[in-house]
């Protein structure tokens, strides 16, 4: 989960001017690494040997 320090720091580093798409994208992100790592440490994760076998069809 976000944390309000970590919006504030990011949104700091955005220049002067930016549009609610380049926040929305920065925030998108963030939130999705937080998650990833989050996940990651409850080992809430699929190996790639698993995602390969999964989608070998699209992988050639």
């Amino acid at each position: 989960m976000l944390t309000k320090a970590t919006v504030i720091q990011q949104i700091q580093q955005l220049p002067e001017q930016f549009s609610i798409d380049e926040l929305m994208e920065k925030m998108l992100f963030l939130y999705k690494l937080e998650t990833g790592l989050e996940q990651s440490k409850k080992d809430q994760t699929v190996p790639n040997e698993q995602i390969k076998a999964k989608y070998q069809k699209w992988l050639g």
